[in-house]
């Protein structure tokens, strides 16, 4: 099959059931019946998900991305990853605190975590939904060290050493790899992240996994490796608009967010350097391309090929969705700029992490 051939992929989520997930994503995406009676995350997009419509069907993001390569992911991704897609969104829904924990970056992971095959891990977090007073653990309060971190948490002494964020709907929290985090009760939101699973677990408040009936497993060691003994130098990210109806939520070297209004037909073109996954987090829309269309509803996620050209969206009603892409940072600076956003105004929203 020719890449001219490729189309937008919609892929079978990957649901998980954590201690900690909510009751909140299965009514909201309006899954069939039975549904899961705790629904902690859904990963949209990831590489191993398989594709469900069109004659790619049956195969997975990753197997279409080794064939299909650059004609999928785009030039600058290939240089960047290969083969490989490089990118994770997903939905959280924590009705329960998550562990405190922390992420490698890529550095570390290719030496540490080579046999995993997977890169470091820097995400960022669009808050969809929170309960008044809800927060976030966000890096350290103060500057730390990694004798006083070990210490605080073999004495469960951890939570006075870490910064709480407040957070409401329509907040963006940048997480770069080193910060310990977590999601704390009352949260919903969307993630997208490098595509790895590497996760060091620091604290789970005592907590016993039902399945073994013992306390998670921690990876102390690890984690002290990693972490930023640094206060996190951000909290909730500034948007900036990038035209009408558009608005950068972050941009890093891993990947860019932005949000899109959707008011009336809103009409894109498509870089080839990149492939970009569009996520609908309220109303509905149609996708439009040249050999067809697909209604996305609401939680609905779809990747638009890096060769595709251009598309459209069309509301059925007002909207927004989420798009999210390989980006070309001094373009998007230099695009900022021209719109009379200053150098260090654009700082806090493209950052180098």
């Amino acid at each position: 099959m020719s890449p001219i051939d490729l189309y937008p992929l919609i892929t079978q989520p990957r649901l998980t059931h954590p201690l900690w997930g909510g009751t909140f994503l299965a009514d909201w995406l309006e899954l069939p019946q039975p549904r899961p009676e705790r629904l902690g995350e859904v990963w949209l997009v990831y590489d191993t998900n398989l594709i469900v419509e069109g004659p790619l069907a049956g195969r997975t993001l990753a197997q279409v991305t080794r064939d299909y390569g650059a004609a999928l992911v785009g030039e600058r991704t290939m240089t960047r990853y290969g083969a490989d897609f490089p990118l994770l969104a997903k939905f959280i829904d924590a009705a329960d605190r998550l562990s405190i924990q922390v992420h490698p970056d890529d550095a570390y992971a290719h030496i540490h975590e080579a046999a995993t095959g997977f890169h470091g891990k820097t995400e960022a977090w669009h808050i969809l939904r929170a309960v008044p007073g809800a927060d976030v653990v966000y890096g350290l309060a103060r500057p730390s060290a990694r004798d006083e971190l070990a210490a605080a948490i073999a004495a469960g002494a951890l939570e006075p050493l870490l910064r709480r964020l407040p957070v409401a709907a329509g907040d963006t929290v940048f997480v770069p790899a080193g910060t310990l985090h977590a999601i704390n009760a009352g949260i919903v939101l969307f993630e997208i992240q490098q595509k790895s699973d590497l996760t060091y677990r620091v604290y789970d408040y005592g907590r016993i996994d039902a399945a073994t009936g013992k306390p998670r497993e921690l990876h102390i060691e690890k984690a002290l490796d990693v972490t930023d003994y640094a206060p996190a130098p951000r909290g909730v990210v500034p948007r900036l608009p990038l035209e009408t109806g558009r608005d950068l939520l972050v941009a890093c070297r891993s990947f860019a967010l932005e949000r899109l209004a959707l008011i009336g037909a809103v009409e894109c073109a498509v870089d080839p350097a990149t492939f970009e996954i569009l996520t609908v987090i309220d109303g509905a829309a149609t996708l439009q391309w040249g050999a067809g269309e697909r209604m996305l509803r609401r939680g609905e996620a779809v990747v638009i090929p890096a060769s595709l050209g251009s598309y459209a969206l069309v509301p059925k009603e007002k909207g927004q969705v989420l798009r999210a892409y390989v980006p070309d940072l001094d373009a998007l600076r230099r695009a900022l700029m021209q719109r009379g956003a200053d150098a260090a105004r654009v700082a806090e929203t493209v950052v180098e992490g």
